[in-house]
C-alpha cells in the first residue's frame, strides 16, 4: 500500500493561498515561472524586460486572485495577465521611443526624417539576431497565438480560450504569423 501524498493542484494551492498560505503563493509562482517568462521573452526579445513583465505578472495575478475563477485553469488565466502586460510593457516602449525623438517647439522646423530608408531596413531584417526576436516583432494579434500555440504548446482550444477568440481565428492566425515570420527571416 503506497502511503505517498499526490501533489496538490494548482487549484487547491489558490485556495490555500486565499487564506493566506505563503508556501502555497511559492508554489504556484514555481510552477508557472518558467512559462510566464518564456511568454514574456517572446514578446519582448530581451531577458531583463521578460524578467521585469514577469514579476508585474505574478504581482497582479496575486493581487487578483481573489477574482479568480477556480473552475478554470490558473495556468490559462496567468498567461492572459502575462499577454496584457506584454502589451502594457509595448505601449510604455512606444511612448517612451516618441518622448526620446521629441525636440522642442523652437527646433521643430529643423528636424530631419530619421527614419530609415528601405535599403537600410531590409539589411536590419536580414541581421536579427534569431527566431526570438521575429517572433518579438510580431503584431500582437498574430504573435499571441503563435506563442501559446506553437510555443507553449498549449492547443488551440486553448488559446481561443486566453485570447478570447474562436478556435479557427487561432488557427488562421497562426497561419499568417508563420508566413510573416518567413518573410522577416528571409529579410
Amino acid at each position: 500500500m503506497n502511503d505517498t501524498k499526490a501533489p496538490a493542484t494548482d487549484r487547491d494551492l489558490v485556495l490555500r493561498a486565499l487564506g493566506q498560505h505563503q508556501p502555497s503563493y511559492s508554489e504556484l509562482m514555481a510552477r508557472h515561472r518558467e512559462a510566464v517568462f518564456r511568454v514574456a521573452r517572446h514578446h519582448t526579445g530581451d531577458d531583463g524586460e521578460a524578467m521585469d513583465v514577469t514579476q508585474e505578472t505574478f504581482i497582479s495575478a496575486f493581487t487578483s486572485l481573489n477574482k479568480f475563477d477556480v473552475d478554470r485553469p490558473f495556468r490559462a488565466w496567468l498567461v492572459r495577465i502575462a499577454i496584457n502586460k506584454c502589451r502594457d510593457w509595448a505601449r510604455r516602449r512606444a511612448v517612451r521611443r516618441l518622448f526620446r525623438m521629441a525636440k522642442p517647439l523652437g527646433e521643430a522646423t529643423h528636424v530631419a526624417d530619421e527614419g530609415q530608408d528601405p535599403e537600410s531596413a531590409a539589411i536590419s531584417a536580414r541581421e536579427m539576431a534569431g527566431i526570438s526576436a521575429a517572433v518579438a516583432a510580431l503584431p500582437t494579434n498574430l504573435k499571441d497565438p503563435l506563442i501559446l500555440c506553437r510555443l507553449e504548446g498549449m492547443s488551440m482550444a486553448e488559446a481561443a480560450q486566453v485570447l478570447g477568440l474562436s478556435e479557427k481565428a487561432v488557427e488562421t492566425r497562426i497561419y499568417r504569423a508563420r508566413q510573416k515570420l518567413s518573410a522577416i527571416l528571409e529579410g
